[in-house]
C-alpha cells in the first residue's frame, strides 16, 4: 500500500475515575482548553491550536492510559513543552507526582501522573 487512508490522529481517550475533578485538573494544572463535558459524559479538551483532542472517559474499572513492559509502567501519551524545567516545577508546585528530568543525548524528558494514576510524559 503506497498511501495511507489515515490522515491524522484526531483524539486520544484517557480513563478517569472522577470526571469533574479530572477535567478541572487537566484544565487548571495542564492548561488545556476544556471544550465541553458531554451528556455521555465525556470531557473534551483541545490541545493548543491543532485539531488534536484529548477526551476524558469516566470508568469504575481499574484501568489506565499506560501499559507495562517487564512489570514497569510505560507511558503511551507524550506531550512537548519548550519550557520543560518550568513545567516540571509547576507540576511540583501543584502537588503532582513527578519523576526527575532525564537527559537522553540532548533530549530532555520526564514522566508525571494525573490524579487517576495515568502515567504521562513530556519532553523537549
Amino acid at each position: 500500500m503506497s498511501k495511507s487512508f489515515i490522515e491524522q490522529v484526531h483524539y486520544i481517550r484517557i480513563p478517569v475515575k472522577d470526571l469533574e475533578q479530572s477535567a478541572q485538573w487537566y484544565r487548571d494544572v495542564l492548561g488545556l482548553q476544556l471544550l465541553t463535558i458531554t451528556e455521555d459524559p465525556f470531557a473534551i479538551f483541545k490541545v493548543n491550536e491543532g485539531t488534536f483532542l484529548l477526551i476524558l472517559v469516566p470508568t469504575e474499572d481499574e484501568t489506565f492510559a499506560h501499559f507495562t513492559i517487564d512489570n514497569e509502567q510505560a507511558f503511551s501519551i507524550g506531550f512537548t513543552s519548550p519550557e520543560l524545567p518550568q513545567f516540571h516545577q509547576h507540576l511540583i508546585d501543584n502537588q503532582v507526582k513527578v519523576e526527575d528530568i532525564k537527559d537522553d543525548n540532548g533530549h530532555a524528558y520526564f514522566h508525571f501522573y494525573d490524579p487517576n494514576g495515568n502515567k504521562l510524559q513530556v519532553h523537549w
